[in-house]
């Protein structure tokens, strides 16, 4: 079997054949599903490794005073042999993942063979493709909860047992220094606990996913953010709790936990920072400075971890088994969400090219995960939701005569068609509204006489028989738009129509078989945002990215009108179905491409969604979609972060981009003067029709965020990350 090890003197990393371990009585044999990199941890001791000797002496001043000791009663040769044999050894990595049982050792009755675990143990759940792994190291996964996540069992322990030894309490505040990996944990730990939780990381991605995650505010520790938060949020008393999740040689963590603390508020470490504590500052507030071993009691106890010994509940509730259960129990009733936390799977035939990446700084990341191959559970994998993306064929454009007006058939004229197309498009030159189709004569009449249309019928056929009209707008109830649009292009005219595309993926494939089969691929959906001059100025003045970025996205659509025909959602899918590709392709266009990944969660009845989108190179995406909030609160508001930059779009009203510490640039409008963006949008697809360019949204992507908007309702049923499959 393959391991990944380390050669500690060296600092070499390899992927190395060693034999398989013995199935022991007292314990399981394992074949990894996942396994979870600790990149604080893990990375600490691989950046050690590649030091020289010297630095290696100074960054562990522990081991050199065992070095001295032995020196004193062996001799410096002895001393120096025994160094130097354990330095040029490989030592293994890893001490959290999830596998499938393969086999049971003597005295284990609480699995069986088949049954999917979660294991701890920095000598048990190695990233190797099989592991040993004693009884009070490993607890069953709960159905339902996806072998990826139930992969973070091990740090979601470490921090779990961080939050016990806090002992927070509803309503209390507490501050959390550091939000890598164990630090997001503590977060959402600590949110749902119903304590107030405020971040500081001067990573600003970092600080935004906790934000996302639960915290009420988060902030660089060097700014004046964090303070102002906990002075708002305490009422300049300071905060009950303290969790120092850092880790690095500055003594910055316990000088800002002292002086945002209260009096007699609590300090627990559960990161590796330094603790120089400034003891006047501790002292005059009495402060309880607390540390968290590991993952819990039991931790280092070879009774309890080797032999199976487990610790009376009458005495010890919490124990590291106890724990890694308890985590898993929350992950799995979506108590604390895992997955905007992975940013990177890795095939474990890729680790060594991974850990260097990760050591280099290439890959920028939070948690990444080892995919092993051959395991049992990918078989369940394979089978998880997906949402397929079809391809298609499409031939170039065709152009049209030069100097004749582009002619435009209306399919639907209610509020939106009447109200934001429209009128843009009866003032437009070049532009002859030809014909207007509705299922109704006076709305059809009406919407002639308003706007100037040539003809007004309820026939559709007429006009898709009607050689002269160059474009049809399909502005019709949901349920209808895929048919409507399948139409159309087989009948070779070009089509404009609202979102969405379509409401199943039948649908969709209907329609993108009628481009393959007609060659007609002048298509273009109605997701306008893209084109709002506020949010391109916005664009361009935050420039290129080098890194994953970070995007969040609330929509506050507010409550509909009872009899609304959105509500119908048997036959016009649900509303977010309706629009919620609005904001996929915002988002999809924001981040430059189209999503590998959906994971959705709701409140009680749908009626607040959270949207997680994940992209090719590590970036997310957050929509959400609220229909709770105030009638007061704005709209649409947006947040974008990447590379030490961030841009905010407030309701189409203002825009700002900041870069480093100062608001680079700041746009606004009147909010009468909100513009959204579809006179823009009608202007580039008629463009692209009267020259037969490239429509102004590729049809890939077009295809892509209808597939995502769908994969939203498949993950709300499966309650797991929707892969969205593109045909090859």
């Amino acid at each position: 079997m393959k391991q990944v090890v380390q050669n500690y003197k060296s600092g070499e990393l390899a992927l190395l054949d060693v034999p398989v371990p013995r199935c022991k009585p007292g314990g399981v044999l394992v074949r990894s599903a996942y396994s979870l990199i600790s990149t604080g941890t893990e990375l600490m001791k691989v950046s050690e490794a590649g030091m020289s000797m010297l630095g290696k002496a100074r960054s562990r001043p522990d081991q050199v005073a065992k070095v001295v000791q032995s020196v004193a009663t062996n001799g410096v040769p002895a001393t120096y042999r025994k160094v130097m044999g354990k330095l040029d050894s490989y030592t293994p990595l890893g001490y959290s993942l999830c596998g499938v049982v393969e086999q049971v050792g003597a005295g284990i009755e609480d699995v069986k063979a088949g049954d999917l675990v979660a294991c701890a143990g920095n000598e048990h759940a190695l990233h190797a493709e099989l592991n040993w792994v004693p009884k009070n190291l490993y607890a069953r996964v709960p159905d339902g909860l996806a072998p990826r996540h139930a992969a973070f069992g091990t740090v979601g322990s470490i921090a779990l047992q961080g939050v016990r030894r806090g002992e927070p309490h509803l309503g209390e505040v507490a501050l959390v220094i550091g939000l890598g990996l164990i630090g997001q944990l503590v977060v959402q730990l600590l949110a749902a606990s119903g304590v107030r939780v405020i971040g500081a990381d001067p990573d600003p991605v970092r600080c935004e996913l906790a934000e996302r995650l639960g915290a009420a505010a988060c902030g660089d520790p060097g700014s004046a953010a964090v303070e102002t938060a906990v002075a708002e949020l305490t009422g300049g008393l300071g905060v009950d709790q303290v969790y120092l999740a850092a880790g690095g040689g500055s003594n910055q963590p316990v000088e800002l936990a002292a002086r945002l603390s209260r009096d007699r508020g609590r300090v627990v470490d559960i990161g590796k920072c330094r603790l120089d504590l400034p003891w006047n500052a501790y002292y005059e507030k009495e402060l309880d400075v607390r540390f968290s071993r590991s993952y819990g009691p039991g931790r280092y106890d070879p009774e309890y971890e080797l032999e199976g010994r487990d610790y009376p509940i009458g005495y010890v509730r919490w124990t590291e088994r106890r724990n890694l259960a308890c985590f898993l129990d929350l992950v799995a009733r979506g108590r604390v969400d895992v997955e905007p936390l992975v940013s990177h799977v890795a095939d474990f035939d890729d680790a060594v090219g991974t850990y260097q990446r990760l050591k280099d700084g290439d890959l920028k990341a939070v948690a990444v995960l080892f995919r092993y191959p051959g395991h049992p559970g990918r078989a369940a994998e394979a089978e998880a939701p997906a949402v397929a993306v079809p391809a298609v064929n499409v031939s170039p454009g065709r152009a049209r005569a030069a100097g004749t007006p582009l002619k435009l058939a209306f399919v639907g004229a209610g509020t939106y068609a009447t109200s934001m197309l429209l009128p843009h498009l009866s003032r437009r030159d070049g532009v002859e509204l030809s014909t207007v189709v509705t299922t109704t004569a006076l709305s059809a009449a009406n919407a002639q006489r308003k706007f100037g249309f040539a003809e007004a019928t309820t026939d559709l056929d007429a006009v898709l028989g009607d050689k002269s009209v160059d474009a049809v707008f399909v502005v019709t109830r949901h349920s209808s738009h895929a048919e409507l649009t399948r139409q159309a292009l087989l009948a070779g005219k070009a089509v404009f129509v609202e979102k969405p595309l379509a409401l199943t993926e039948d649908e969709l494939a209907g329609v993108l078989a009628a481009v393959e089969e007609s060659g007609n691929d002048r298509l273009q959906v109605g997701f306008n945002r893209r084109f709002a001059p506020l949010l391109n100025e916005a664009r361009k003045r935050f420039g290129a990215r080098t890194g994953p970025a970070s995007l969040r996205y609330l929509v506050n659509a507010g409550r509909l009108e009872h009899g609304s025909w959105y509500l119908q959602q048997g036959s016009e899918g649900s509303r977010f179905a309706g629009e919620g590709g609005h904001f996929i392709d915002t988002a999809s266009w924001l981040l430059g491409a189209d999503p590998v990944s959906v994971y959705a969660i709701s409140t009680p009845g749908d009626e607040d969604l959270q949207v997680v989108l994940r992209y090719p190179d590590g970036s997310t995406a957050t929509i959400s979609y609220v229909t709770t909030g105030p009638a007061g609160l704005p709209k649409e508001t947006l947040d974008l972060v990447a590379d030490g930059r961030a841009l905010r779009l407030d309701d189409f009203v203002r825009a700002t981009v900041y870069d480093g510490r100062r608001k680079q640039w700041v746009g606004s409008r009147l909010p009468k003067a909100r513009d959204k963006g579809q006179n823009a949008e009608l202007a580039a697809f008629i463009r692209a029709v009267r020259t037969g360019g490239p429509m102004p949204v590729p049809l890939e992507s077009l295809a892509a965020t209808t597939a995502a908007t769908l994969a939203v309702r498949a993950g709300l049923a499966g309650g797991a990350p929707v892969t969205l499959a593109r045909a090859r």
